[in-house]
């Protein structure tokens, strides 16, 4: 006979704050990546049509890693536990990325640690999801994603900010030679992997996380961790991920006419994870890590599987944003059509604003979001949060002052908050405990893959229909953003929403 299950102990201010803080570094990484890589890209010579290509790094990444370190997380026990090594192991690759991405000497190099970059990121990202879950009981689950979406915004923002200040405040020159980074723009980038480093570390340090037997307790026995399981088991599937990357990064690097570097790279990455399979093959473990993960994936619970279309279109929305707001504001706004000058570099640096303001807005809607979640549901909270989104997407077309933009931003953080909380709230009340890691890494396969799609046709879809006028991306990403409005109303509302306790 089972036993019952036992509540998990609820958390008070502080406790919530430990177990989220270091997504406020992982943030302030993402967001310094969002808001000037395409800077970056253009700095070293990219034309606008090539942008979507170069960012394809983030969903390719994204869905070889996610699904991998999910499943990896729900099965590994250390002395740090099962989710924070991967926190650690994440945010000290992403600090390195963030320091030698600015120093990039051509555009094959900024490329390539893209790749790094936006892998590191997603190895500590991803177990954090898992990590409320794991931590908090039901009741104070939308409060535990409040607090990360709240980091989330107030990471953001300090990144997205940093540039601009550095530039006016401190005097930094945010101009460079042709061919080069400006300075402001790699002294934030420093500022931001120390940054980086540091939240990661407080939460490592100071959130315990619950042995498998207290997992056990809180879950019943048919949820139990297998504790014992080795790390030998995902192995394969690091195999199949190296191919892929090897496969995806020798073509990108071929259409930038400089294959031979980062090939090489991808070759040794490779042959190190293929020689570590063999290895642990040698010693007779055996590998179910690609069949698992494809039987949860087939079988996800019917909420799961609506839940993950409104994703699909809400993330081609965000991704075109990330994308494309550099040309829009420096082209359309700041009037300026030439990579490099005053005006473009005073545009590059107010997308940092822009960014500042809808991820500002995002931390302060995000606890408003228990009490709108308590009059109309997480489903049609999240809807409604959507379509303000698109109207913040829309207005483009309407301002074109760069003080008035801000107020577009707004709605844009208003969406970004409930993108951020309202899904992994709803799959939190829905999904098995004991695949928790496994199912949250599955589910943003469909934030990827709709970045995956928006990088390979985007560039397209601008030469052929709006060939040098990229403020017509943002009218596709505001239709799209309805669409996943329209897809959430099919969704079941998960039960009476949890109380917001904290």
């Amino acid at each position: 006979m089972l036993k019952a299950a036992a509540e998990r102990p609820a958390m008070g201010f502080m406790g919530l704050w430990n177990l989220s803080f270091g997504f406020f570094g992982i943030q302030v990484g993402f967001a310094l990546q969002n808001a000037n890589v395409s800077r970056i890209f253009q700095s070293l010579g990219t034309e606008i049509e090539m942008l979507a290509f170069l960012w394809i790094a983030g969903p390719v990444t994204g869905l070889l890693v996610q699904p991998v370190i999910g499943y990896l997380s729900d099965r590994t026990w250390t002395r740090l536990g099962r989710r924070r090594p991967f926190f650690l192991a994440g945010a000290l690759l992403a600090s390195l990325a963030l320091v030698a991405m600015p120093n990039s000497p051509a555009l094959w190099f900024a490329a390539g640690t893209l790749w790094i970059l936006d892998a590191s990121l997603n190895t500590a990202m991803e177990p954090f999801r898992a990590f409320v879950g794991d931590m908090l009981p039901a009741r104070q689950r939308t409060a535990g994603y409040a607090f990360q979406t709240a980091f989330i915004g107030a990471g953001a923002v300090v990144a997205s900010l940093t540039p601009i200040f550095l530039a006016q405040v401190l005097g930094v020159s945010n101009v460079a030679a042709e061919g080069e980074i400006p300075p402001s723009v790699r002294l934030a980038f420093y500022l931001g992997a120390a940054a980086l480093l540091a939240s990661v570390l407080w939460t490592v340090v100071t959130a315990r996380e619950f042995s498998p037997e207290e997992m056990r307790r809180f879950e019943g026995e048919s949820a139990a961790i297998d504790a014992r399981e080795p790390l030998a088991r995902p192995a394969h599937g690091f195999w199949w991920a190296a191919a892929g990357a090897l496969i995806v990064v020798g073509v990108q690097q071929f259409a930038l006419d400089k294959p031979v570097y980062i090939l090489g790279a991808a070759l040794i990455f490779f042959g190190a994870a293929q020689a570590w399979t063999r290895r642990l093959a040698d010693k007779g473990t055996q590998g179910g890590f690609l069949p698992r993960l494809v039987s949860d994936l087939v079988g996800m619970p019917p909420t799961m599987r609506r839940l993950a279309l409104a994703q699909f279109f809400t993330w081609i929305a965000l991704f075109i944003m990330w994308i494309y707001s550099t040309p829009v504001v420096t082209r359309h706004i700041f009037g300026a059509t030439e990579v490099g000058t005053a005006a473009y570099n005073d545009g590059a640096d107010w997308v940092g604003v822009m960014f500042a303001v809808y991820n500002g807005v995002a931390a302060l809607a995000a606890f408003l979001l228990p009490a709108l979640v308590g009059r109309l549901g997480m489903v049609r909270t999240h809807a409604l949060c959507l379509v303000m989104g698109a109207a913040g997407y829309a207005l483009y077309f309407v301002l074109h002052d760069p003080i008035a933009i801000l107020g577009a931003m707004a709605l844009v953080g208003v969406a970004w908050a409930s993108i951020l909380t309202m899904p992994y709230a709803i799959l939190a009340s829905t999904l098995p405990q004991a695949k928790l890691g496994t199912y949250m890494g599955l589910f943003n396969i469909f934030i990827v893959l709709p970045q995956l799609m928006v990088s390979a046709v985007m560039g397209t879809v601008m030469r052929l229909f709006f060939p040098g006028e990229p403020l017509w991306t943002m009218a596709i990403a505001a239709l799209v953003l309805v669409a996943a409005a329209l897809a959430m109303l099919r969704v079941a509302e998960p039960g009476p929403p949890p109380a917001a306790n904290v």
